[in-house]
């Protein structure tokens, strides 16, 4: 009832995770990122728990396989969980316990990793991560890009309701944190429509939080400049 991919931009080091699902509000509960530290996606039966332990693993600079390994094994229900992560050196890892539903996948591709549940084939994953190696662009649109590219291969075995995407880079809080809580139909594609309407106005956002005095207006009523 998920797919999902976590990346790294080898051009700028920013970190990010897109993500779809059949529940509601999939990026309250599944992604987490840390910046210069990794992302990582905890899904399939969810433990939300699992990200910020995981992450906390990384910022040690344990390696992606052992973090999981040692969170997987404290939560002693790793049977049920799916689970990937990459660093910020780009190294990545992903578990799928015995108990993941329905057709299931994961797999490691350059400077990504992706793994999906309650798929509709196995090929879903392996579109998502070729389609994210062969994207260019912004990292934030390699991501949607390698999603529709899960979504044509098949997406879910049933219809999904809810996408997120998050970025992180240089600053503490994510750069891009967007969300379709629920939707009837296609998610992912009122997803890229946010990001599309977010995109333009991303570094104004940043500009505004580091230099208040010289950044863009708002160009609102009350608004002086």
């Amino acid at each position: 009832m998920t797919f999902s991919i976590a990346a790294r931009c080898a051009e700028t080091g920013q970190l990010g995770i897109a993500i779809s699902s059949s529940s509601i509000a999939v990026g309250a509960r599944c992604p987490w990122l840390l910046a210069g530290v990794g992302a990582v996606s905890s899904q399939n039966i969810t433990l939300p728990a699992l990200g910020p332990q995981a992450l906390a693993q990384l910022e040690q600079q344990v390696s992606p396989d052992q973090a999981l390994q040692q969170v997987l094994d404290r939560d002693g229900f790793g049977a049920y969980r799916q689970i990937i992560a990459i660093d910020a050196q780009g190294r990545s890892a992903y578990a799928s316990g015995s108990q993941t539903l329905g057709i299931h996948h994961a797999r490691s591709g350059e400077q990504c990793v992706a793994a999906g549940n309650m798929l509709a084939g196995t090929a879903v994953v392996d579109a998502v991560v070729e389609a994210f190696e062969n994207a260019s662009g912004h990292l934030a649109e390699r991501l949607l890009h390698a999603m529709l590219a899960g979504l044509a291969a098949g997406g879910e075995a049933g219809p999904v309701h809810s996408a997120a995407l998050k970025v992180v880079g240089e600053l503490p809080w994510p750069i891009v944190d967007l969300r379709v809580d629920w939707a009837e139909h296609d998610p992912l594609g009122e997803l890229q429509s946010l990001w599309q309407a977010y995109r333009p106005q991303l570094q104004d956002y940043i500009d505004r939080a580091l230099n208040p005095a010289v950044a863009p207006g708002y160009g609102v009523p009350g608004d002086a400049r």
